[in-house]
């Protein structure tokens, strides 16, 4: 199983996760264009997605929302914080994506 830290995963990767989370995530290759706040709101929701990430969606690749897209497939069986947490993943996603930081 995969071990993510802060800097092989570049925030939004989560955020798109969102993670990833998740992320969860939500990973940036522009780091510098993300704002402090954005990027811990990010690791915050990948956080809280990881177990529903590895359950779910372990074999997607982070980068691009895939990893969002995957979670937001799987709706009805994120758990409670996780889904929770969509909403807010896919704000932090559209924002990352209108600044031109999403990675691909």
């Amino acid at each position: 199983m995969p071990r993510f830290s802060v800097s092989s995963i570049p925030a939004l990767a989560w955020a798109g996760l969102a993670s990833a989370s998740i992320v969860l995530s939500v990973a940036f290759s522009a780091q510098a264009q993300v704002s402090p706040q954005m990027r811990g709101e990010a690791i915050a929701l990948m956080q809280v997605c990881r177990g529903d990430y590895d359950r779910l969606c372990a074999g997607v690749q982070p980068g691009g929302g895939r990893v969002l897209a995957c979670l937001q497939n799987h709706t009805s069986q994120l758990s409670t914080a996780c889904g929770q947490a969509m909403p807010r993943a896919q704000s932090l996603k559209d924002s990352a994506a209108g600044a031109g930081v999403m990675p691909k």
